[in-house]
């Protein structure tokens, strides 16, 4: 699975009605929302894309669009680990609306979604299988039942020796699918359904958004520097003759 999404949302109800209408957004009204969401922030006009290949843009790049009573936002600044420490001058963009928040990360094997009502949260959840559970917040949806009931277990990879049971009860991106086919009426891997939007027909602006001081650019530098420091030495692994994974030394590459 290679899901990645940061999407953030400010509509009038249901968001699936608008984006399965979309239409082509117009792109001076689109900047002006931008600049909502990040005050103070350089805008400039980037290449457009769909919503199907946009939702996990790279740094510094927001893609948006303004449909009937929906504004949505792909930039992953706007998704947080924590989803109820959503700021404050989000929540006034948001003000009266509902608001809809959804991350996944499959290298971590992250998902946090969150939903916000008239600015009251009704139902927030991060969690990823090296973190943990690090939000757990209302009741949980429908959609969500069957995998906290267990009838959705990540199994064993075969050829594999010693695995440790999953530290959780489902894969984080097998709920994020349906949290996401749930919230927002389409899904990026899997089996799509006859209901399901047509996400590459929904258009987004896109627009390279910089923080002036360089603050941003600079923290971020510095957490990809950390990262790689704290990695270990690349390990590498072969299938033997049985049909299991085997470590092989650099020497034998």
């Amino acid at each position: 699975m290679g899901a990645k999404t940061a999407l953030l949302a400010f509509t009038d109800g249901d968001i699936r009605p608008a984006l399965r209408g979309a239409t082509r957004s117009e792109r001076a009204e689109t900047e002006a929302l931008v600049r909502q969401v990040h005050p103070g922030y350089v805008t400039e006009p980037a290449d457009d894309n769909t919503l199907l290949d946009g939702t996990y843009p790279p740094d510094d790049l927001t893609y948006a669009t303004v449909l009937a009573g929906t504004e949505l936002y792909c930039d992953r600044r706007l998704v947080l680990d924590r989803p109820s420490e959503l700021p404050e001058h989000l929540h006034r963009a948001g003000a009266g609306r509902r608001i809809i928040m959804h991350g996944m990360h499959s290298v971590v094997d992250w998902l946090g979604f969150a939903v916000w009502e008239d600015g009251v949260l009704i139902r927030s959840l991060s969690l990823s299988p090296d973190g943990g559970i690090q939000e757990n917040i209302g009741k949980p949806y429908d959609f969500e039942l069957p995998y906290w009931a267990g009838e959705h277990p990540v199994k064993p990879v075969p050829g594999w020796h010693n695995q440790d049971p999953y530290p959780l009860p489902f894969h984080p991106l097998d709920l994020g699918e349906e949290a996401l086919r749930a919230l927002f009426g389409f899904i990026i891997e899997g089996l799509p359904s006859p209901d399901d939007i047509d996400a590459d027909s929904v258009h987004l602006h896109g627009f390279r958004v910089t923080d002036p001081s360089g603050e941003e650019q600079a923290a971020r530098e510095a957490a990809y520097v950390e990262a790689l420091q704290n990695m270990g030495p690349p390990r590498r692994y072969r299938l033997g003759p049985g049909g299991t994974m085997h470590e092989v030394s650099p020497d034998s590459y």
